[in-house]
């Protein structure tokens, strides 16, 4: 593996590892306001997450690529409300998306056709991130300030179970 791509990958790995830290810290949050749904979905975050930077760390591995790990920013703990606290994870999903992009640009650049077709399968599951969190963004809005609505979708979020993607 080159290393220009050996080093964007722990980049990568090391922004995975901070989104599962900042989805931990959301969850944390949404304990704190008695929104155990949220929770419950956030910790299903937390565990993707994790999936997605050992996904990457195995890749780099496996490439015969050494893994440098920098330390982990610490996140944002608090939010206003729920809506906001979706809107930072849209936004926070769309910089992933960019990094992921940015990351094919690189495999591209140094001719690392493998690199490139492992890649594809986090643009697909970034383009599903997105259209899901956007979807919780827009019923928090429709939401508003109805407590009823708010604790029904508490309940929805509440029935996700996470299950490890296939490798």
């Amino acid at each position: 593996m080159k290393k220009k791509m050996e080093k964007a990958l722990n980049n990568q790995v090391n922004a995975e590892l901070y989104s599962s830290y900042l989805y931990l810290a959301m969850e944390s949050y949404f304990q704190s306001v008695s929104l155990s749904g949220f929770a419950k979905w956030m910790r299903g975050q937390v565990q993707e997450e994790m999936f997605h930077g050992m996904k990457i760390y195995d890749y780099v591995n496996e490439r015969g690529g050494k893994m440098q790990f920098d330390a982990i920013a610490k996140p944002q703990q608090k939010w206003d409300s729920p809506l906001e606290a979706f809107e930072h994870i849209l936004a926070h999903e769309k910089n992933v998306t960019q990094m992921i992009n940015d990351l094919i640009d690189v495999a591209l650049d140094v001719r690392d056709h493998a690199a490139k077709a492992f890649l594809d399968w986090f643009i697909i599951e970034q383009v599903e991130e997105e259209a899901t969190v956007g979807e919780i963004v827009d019923r928090l809005r429709l939401i508003g300030k109805d407590s009823s609505g708010l604790f029904l979708l508490d309940s929805e979020l509440g029935k996700r179970v996470f299950t490890l993607p296939q490798k």
